[in-house]
């Protein structure tokens, strides 16, 4: 492999050199590239998903027939004085 007693000239070095940045940019890449990865599925949602305000629900009860015009104007007048972040937790619009 080495001619000329085992000497490297010049243009030797020179590819080495050339080869090795390659190699050193070639796993730095890598190295970014799975980590961009990784960040871009993380395991699980930040938060629970939102569900429907009490107002749809009440409106999908009134379309479906559960309740009638009545208790759905006396319910929607209730949800309404008690907005959100009025009235007991947990109840009102989110």
């Amino acid at each position: 492999m080495f001619w000329y007693d085992h000497g490297m000239g010049g243009w030797g070095w020179l590819a080495m050199s050339f080869s090795m940045l390659l190699l050193v940019a070639l796993a730095v890449a890598g190295v970014v590239l799975l980590l961009r990865g990784i960040d871009r599925f993380p395991s699980g949602p930040a938060w629970p998903p939102a569900g429907p305000s009490a107002k749809q629900v009440l409106a999908e009860r009134f379309a479906r027939g559960e309740i009638d015009e009545e208790e759905y104007e006396q319910r929607l007048t209730t949800l309404r004085a008690h907005g959100p972040g009025q009235g007991r937790p947990g109840q009102g619009e989110s």
